[in-house]
């Protein structure tokens, strides 16, 4: 049973890809249908004073993905930033490199999905209120797969959003890195891996790419 909560300790002592081996067992205990049995009031209780996560997730706001639930996490274990698409902009960066930075979190998932909405909507070039500026953050991985897959370039194409999804979290890890040099030195230290995988709806699996 999960029932002792993550301390400064604990944290310190984990590297980057113990933190993605755990994470990916998680995962495969939730395809399993064997996730682990949690004390939710123990954990309540012992994560009043304090926080540390040993992992984020940069997720979409899919309600089909709960990133916790999938992953077999419990309170305290693990930060989650939510938007649709699991793009980065600052807000999100600011997100990370607190929980990196600040927190001591050792691991950042940038985390997508199959048959994601918001990339259907980019790949059909949907324009509606501020729906279409958040679009526009998708709209690269869009370009990048339109060379790459053959057929309609289009939401019918499943190959299409397939691969889209993939540049999509592909691309993101390759701004934040551009674009927050805090996170890209620790990564190049070693005190953090920026990874990225997407769940598939279809089996409950996270894949890397």
């Amino acid at each position: 049973m999960k029932n002792i909560a993550i301390t400064q300790d604990i944290q310190t002592a984990l590297t980057p890809s113990a933190v993605l081996s755990d994470l990916l067992e998680g995962n495969q205990r939730f395809v399993n249908n064997k996730t682990q049995a949690v004390d939710n009031s123990a954990l309540v209780s012992q994560t009043v004073g304090g926080q540390f996560p040993k992992a984020v997730v940069l997720s979409c706001i899919d309600s089909r993905v709960p990133v916790e639930t999938v992953l077999d996490q419990a309170i305290g274990d693990i930060f989650v930033a939510r938007v649709a698409g699991n793009f980065e902009n600052t807000d999100i960066l600011g997100s990370l490199e607190y929980s990196c930075k600040v927190a001591g979190s050792k691991l950042i998932l940038v985390l997508g999905h199959e048959s994601c909405g918001a990339v259907k909507a980019a790949c059909d070039g949907v324009e509606l209120g501020n729906i279409t500026d958040m679009l526009s953050n998708i709209l690269p991985a869009v370009k990048q797969s339109s060379n790459e897959v053959n057929g309609d370039l289009n939401s019918s194409n499943k190959a299409f959003v397939a691969k889209t999804v993939e540049n999509n979290v592909k691309l993101t890890i390759e701004r934040i890195k551009e674009r927050s040099p805090i996170l890209k030195e620790m990564e190049s230290n070693g005190d953090i891996q920026i990874v990225g995988g997407v769940y598939m709806l279809s089996t409950g699996k996270v894949e890397m790419v």
